[in-house]
């Protein structure tokens, strides 16, 4: 058994190669060996988003604050909240973060294959995330 205590593992701020705006991640869990899912807890501040990316096995996203917004590829953009669970199939481009005017977390859910969880790939443009 392994207990994480709150505040043991620090916060960061997202990666500017893969997210636009003001984003912070804070890990929860990295199971070891044999098992292969991670989650983070992550906040976006109002306009921030994830780049298109995919995932080898899916992603769960729990909306736990705000209001934010997701997008399939080819699909409409559709509005999240507290409560709303979000799967991703695996290898279905997509792309998370929130509305303009207000702030979204969520708790990201995913296995990693071969020691990967996400390909990562080009940005969200203003007039796509407008849309």
């Amino acid at each position: 058994m392994q207990i994480h205590r709150n505040g043991s593992r620090p916060s960061a701020r997202g990666p500017s190669d893969w997210f636009t705006g003001s984003v912070r991640l804070d890990p929860l869990f990295q199971a070891p060996d044999p098992a292969r899912v991670a989650g983070a807890h992550v906040t976006f501040e109002p306009g921030a988003r994830t780049a298109w990316h995919t995932h080898p096995l899916g992603q769960t996203l729990v909306i736990t604050s705000g209001l934010g917004w997701v997008q399939r590829e080819g699909g409409p953009v559709e509005e999240v909240r507290p409560g709303d669970v979000v799967w991703f199939p695996p290898g279905l481009k997509h792309w998370h973060g929130a509305s303009p005017t207000t702030a979204m977390s969520h708790i990201a859910i995913q296995e990693a294959r071969d020691g990967k969880t996400v390909d990562w790939m080009e940005k969200v443009s203003d007039e796509q995330y407008r849309k």
